[in-house]
């Protein structure tokens, strides 16, 4: 299935917490989406590779994207090498995006930096005819996705450019939350105490209290604030962004 964006994340909800918004958006327009995901997040403090593994299907219906995949490399020890872009360059070669959204170059988490590089590096590679890549034996053409971009997750990085994402930001808020073991999620009508929050006996975490969330809210208030909307998603990019004249710039803006 070729699809129009394709989304990495390292750990099974990075791509909800930074760029789910812009895949509802994308979704909305009547293009086809994906998720794919480097590593079960096995080292994460709370939960297990296994509940990750439920969340985030319930996340990507929530997203309605039309893939998510997980690649199974091993969480803090992939590196940016050759059988590691393989597998990255087989998954482009495979979906052929147009457009590919992934980690932020650096942040909090290094893991975060280092699947930056090797998804830049293998999606470059992933245009090189001389490079073979299979299949099921079957031979796989060349593709090289027409931008990479960065998106925003932990730091407060300043954006090369920020996407309206006000219209569905309650419904990715819905899919960060479909982290239960993760984050601090709220309870529901059937744990009946709705408004109140799960009580876990799992260690707290960075991301587990209520203030790690609330954060995530304000980086997309800033965000949003920038371009006079409410909420908003930002991303970095290396490439120049163009636009044919002034009138496209406008409309672009409205």
């Amino acid at each position: 299935m070729k699809l129009d964006i394709l989304a990495f994340g390292v750990h099974p909800d990075d791509v909800e917490l930074s760029c789910a918004g812009v895949l509802l958006v994308e979704k909305l327009n009547g293009k086809k989406t994906g998720i794919i995901d480097l590593t079960q997040g096995e080292l994460g403090t709370r939960g297990t590779a296994e509940t990750r593994k439920q969340e985030a299907a319930v996340a990507a219906k929530i997203l309605g994207v039309d893939v998510r995949e997980n690649l199974g490399m091993a969480d803090g020890f992939f590196k940016n090498d050759e059988a590691h872009q393989r597998q990255i360059i087989t998954a482009l070669r495979t979906y052929q995006p147009e457009i590919i959204l992934c980690n932020a170059p650096s942040d909090r988490h290094p893991d975060h930096g280092r699947s930056a590089s090797l998804v830049a590096e293998a999606s470059f590679l992933s245009g090189l005819k001389k490079i073979e890549t299979t299949v099921n034996g079957i031979q796989q053409e060349a593709w090289r996705a027409k931008y990479v971009f960065n998106y925003i997750q932990d730091k407060f990085l300043q954006p090369d450019f920020v996407i309206d994402v006000t219209d569905v930001f309650e419904q990715k808020v819905e899919a960060i939350k479909a982290y239960g073991t993760q984050f601090h999620a709220p309870l529901t009508a059937a744990d009946g105490e709705t408004g109140q929050y799960k009580e876990s006996e799992e260690p707290q975490t960075y991301i587990s209290t209520p203030d790690f969330l609330d954060s995530v809210l304000y980086r997309h208030k800033w965000y949003g604030k920038m371009i006079g909307v409410k909420y908003a998603e930002g991303f970095i990019t290396e490439k120049m962004i163009g636009f044919n004249n002034f009138e496209a710039l406008i409309k672009n803006n409205t």
